[in-house]
């Protein structure tokens, strides 16, 4: 058997060569950093543009499926890796069936209630290869994954929060879950172990990309956690990609409800002021306080592409094709701020789109 069919082998698709003339975007490397929602909804628009993506996922999940694994298994949670996974699925018979399967969740009235089929086949592969990254990669394989997916550490992590409830008093809260839906104002978020074990293929993919996409997601559960591990801070530093930050189509999540957008941004610059970003892209028809946003960025030298990537005005749910759009802009330079002139006019299905 050669190398190129071996399991637990990613299957290199397509062009892995530089971009060499504007459009040409295929050939680009890029590196996507999140979890949950906000990463999938980068990535179903990502595969619509990029041949080599590489998502790099949160592993601190403790609700739900992944949860219950936690606690029966000595294995990292897969629900958001399942979730990238499903989102880089290809566009065809194959894929869409896949996708369906490994999103599927049974509702029973035994011990399988509730858990999503993708995860306990992950879950299967990571026990027979002995090998997180293999049985990932091998899941992509059987999916026609555009892309790789990548755990952020090779342990499953917690995520500890000091929140000021409305009453005034500061009080810990553990576990993503309950730090995602606390009451009141994170003060400080933490990871346990703070230094855990990095995959080696998370820091070749940072250093070999030509963008690095953080955002969006849940901020303190889903994207500044990368941002915490001093291993990937350090990459991320000192890669010679750019950086583009994607905000939220909304901040009226529990974790971060009474902060604006902006409030959101400048908590990440003053969380790694050594990291410069290159670029925001964010929805002025979704955020009330897109020109502070704006003007934030503007302050710490970043381009600034401000884009309806949203299925609808008011709607915050996320556009495969408009996002895209906006990413082709970003990748080639070509771009302002614009108005609505310059959106593109297509609207999609939003099959599983962000919500």
């Amino acid at each position: 058997m050669n190398a190129a069919s071996a399991p637990g082998t990613p299957r290199r698709r397509g062009r892995v060569h530089r971009a060499g003339s504007p459009g040409d975007t295929g050939g680009l490397r890029v590196v996507a950093l999140g979890g949950g929602h906000g990463l999938a909804a980068n990535l179903r628009s990502l595969r619509l543009l990029v041949e080599d993506i590489t998502a790099v996922v949160t592993v601190a999940d403790n609700g739900g499926s992944s949860g219950r694994i936690r606690t029966e298994l000595p294995v990292l949670p897969p629900g958001d890796l399942r979730m990238a996974l499903a989102a880089l699925c290809e566009d065809s018979d194959w894929g869409s069936i896949w996708r369906d399967v490994i999103q599927h969740r049974f509702a029973t009235e035994g011990d399988l209630d509730g858990h999503a089929l993708g995860n306990l086949l992950i879950v299967a592969l990571w026990q027979i290869l002995e090998d997180p990254i293999a049985g990932l990669d091998q899941m992509g394989e059987l999916l026609g994954a555009r892309g790789r997916v990548l755990p952020m550490a090779l342990e499953p992590l917690d995520i500890e929060a000091d929140v000021l409830s409305p009453a005034g008093d500061v009080h810990l809260v553990r576990g993503q879950a309950e730090v995602a839906k606390a009451e009141g104002r994170v003060q400080d978020v933490r990871l346990l172990p703070p230094t855990p074990r990095v995959p080696a293929e998370v820091i070749d993919a940072i250093h070999g990309a030509d963008w690095i996409i953080i955002g969006p997601g849940s901020w303190y559960t889903s994207v500044l956690p990368h941002l915490m591990i001093p291993e990937i801070a350090e990459a991320i530093r000192t890669t010679s990609a750019r950086r583009c930050v994607t905000m939220n189509l909304s901040t009226g999540m529990a974790e971060t409800e009474g902060r604006s957008s902006r409030d959101l941004l400048e908590e990440l610059f003053e969380r790694e002021p050594d990291i410069r970003f290159d670029a925001l892209l964010a929805d002025p028809t979704a955020l009330a306080d897109a020109s502070e946003l704006a003007e934030l960025a503007d302050d710490h030298g970043m381009q600034i592409l401000l884009r309806q990537v949203s299925v609808r005005t008011g709607v915050a749910e996320h556009d495969p094709i408009r996002l895209a759009a906006a990413y082709r802009d970003l990748f080639d330079g070509a771009y302002g701020d614009v108005d609505d002139q310059n959106i593109p006019q297509k609207e999609s299905a939003a099959d599983g789109a962000d919500r």
